[in-house]
Formats: structure tokens, C-alpha cells, sequence
């Protein structure tokens, strides 16, 4: 299909019929979110709605792993440059509402570790399918900024506000287990299993009845909706800590691979 060849950073296979299998790939970065990828993440979705042929989408990531999350370059760029912050910001909600607004239920196969935007996509997803060992990690507060992207919209809902309160604060990572056990996830399987596990979802998806199953999808996704200016709010507080110092030394500490040195004083 024609539009399938204007992506770089995403590959696209139909292992089944009507199936199409979204692939995260950056070779040797963990498929990290890039610029190019992130920007591919956010309009993607208006191409599978629009392509009458997609029944169902499973999503994953190449090698093994889901996504480490936000380039460490894009993030310097966001804080350099006012009109990159901008553009980012802009991709980072079209991402979130894209899924959410995508008609064709979508299953993700989540292996390896999955932060960032990466992990917004797998756990927006419809159905999502964890291996036991993922590492599911929203990662903000390392940085040194506010809980965004997807999190303050879905995990309360998922999990419950106090669970997500101690995992998004704390910034601990949940294996995939436990991200089962609190709701985070659809199901966890032994990792071996979460791919075959995942295309089977999919295909019973697609071969259900479409209109019943996207209608069903656009009922139980206002619980989102109706998020909306709780996600709107937490983005924009995300973003203005990448103006800050805290997030500077955020990226500085995961570079040098040490702990921050966070300031220990605010104004707020």
C-alpha cells in the first residue's frame, strides 16, 4: 500500500488477513523514539483508520523489545529550541488522541522494556499482551519533569489512583506480572508466547464484526475522552519542565549514567 512507504522508523506486515502488524524499529537503540519515529507514532493512526482493508492492528517492537522510550537527542533538541519543543508537544497529543480516535481495535505484544511514548502506544492499545519479564516504566520523573504523555489519563483508570500514584511518582517499573496484577495490562504470558498470543487476538478481532467491535471501541473509549483535560493538563506541565533545570540535570544524570542531583528546593 502507498502510504505504508512514507515511514522510516515503522514497518508494516500483514501476518493474517486483514491484520496489519505495526513494527516499531530502531536498530540497535532498543527502538527508542527518535524524532522521525515519534512523528510517525502521532499520524500514523489516520492512515489505518482511512485503509478500508485493516480489520485489526497488532503492534510491537523489533528485536525483542517494545521501546526504551524518548531519544536522549530529541529531548536535548526539545530543550534547546523552542519551536522543537513545540512540534513535540503538538506530536505527543495527536499520539495519544490518535489511538484513542482510531476506529480499528488495536493489540500490542509487549516484550522487553517498554517507557515513553513507546509505552503509550502499548498501553492505549485495545488489548495489550505482556510478556513476564517486560519492563514497563513510565519514566518522567527520572527526567526531572512532570508524569505526561499517556499516564495521568490511563493509569488512574487502569489500576486505580493509588497504585498509579506509587508507580508514577516513585518511577518504579513494573515487570509484566505485575503490571497484570494491578490492571496495567490486558494479560501477561510467558515470553515466548506474547507474540503468538497477541496475533491470535488479532485475528479473532478481525474476523468479528466490524462495526459492532469500532462501536464498542468509541462507547468504552469516552471513559478517555472524558480524561482529556486531565491528559491536556498534564502534558503541557510536562513540557514546561523541559524548560527547567531539573530536566537538564534529568538528562545529564541518564547520560552519565549516575543519580540526579535534583535541586531540593521549589517555589512550588
Amino acid at each position: 500500500m502507498s502510504w505504508q512507504q512514507q515511514y522510516r522508523r515503522l514497518k508494516f506486515t500483514q501476518p493474517s488477513e486483514r491484520v496489519l502488524e505495526v513494527v516499531l524499529s530502531n536498530p540497535g537503540r532498543l527502538n527508542a523514539a527518535d524524532s522521525q519515529m515519534h512523528r510517525e507514532l502521532a499520524y500514523v493512526w489516520r492512515d489505518i483508520d482511512a485503509d478500508q482493508s485493516i480489520a485489526a492492528v497488532l503492534v510491537r517492537g523489533e528485536g525483542g523489545a517494545f521501546s526504551s522510550g524518548g531519544d536522549f537527542t530529541m529531548i536535548e533538541e526539545m530543550m534547546q529550541d523552542y519551536q522543537a519543543l513545540l512540534r513535540v508537544w503538538k506530536e505527543a497529543r495527536d499520539l495519544v488522541y490518535g489511538v484513542v480516535n482510531c476506529a480499528k481495535p488495536i493489540v500490542s505484544a509487549i516484550e522487553g522494556p517498554a517507557v515513553g511514548a513507546g509505552l503509550a502506544v502499548a498501553l492505549l492499545a485495545d488489548i495489550s499482551v505482556a510478556g513476564q519479564s517486560a519492563r514497563i516504566l513510565d519514566g518522567h520523573v527520572r527526567l526531572g519533569v512532570a508524569a505526561g504523555d499517556h499516564a495521568v489519563m490511563l493509569w488512574p483508570l487502569l489500576c486505580g489512583l493509588s497504585k498509579a500514584k506509587y508507580y508514577l511518582l516513585l518511577n518504579e517499573p513494573l515487570s509484566g506480572q505485575d503490571a497484570e496484577r494491578i490492571g496495567l495490562v490486558s494479560k501477561c504470558v510467558p515470553d515466548d508466547e506474547v507474540y503468538p498470543e497477541a496475533l491470535r487476538i488479532a485475528q479473532k478481532l478481525a474476523q468479528g464484526s466490524p462495526s459492532a467491535i469500532r462501536l464498542s471501541k468509541y462507547a468504552l473509549n469516552n471513559w478517555l475522552r472524558m480524561m482529556g483535560p486531565n491528559f491536556d493538563t498534564s502534558l503541557a506541565l510536562e513540557f514546561m519542565g523541559f524548560l527547567g533545570p531539573d530536566a537538564r540535570e534529568g538528562l545529564a544524570s541518564l547520560r552519565e549514567k549516575r543519580p540526579p542531583r535534583f535541586a531540593k528546593e521549589s517555589p512550588l
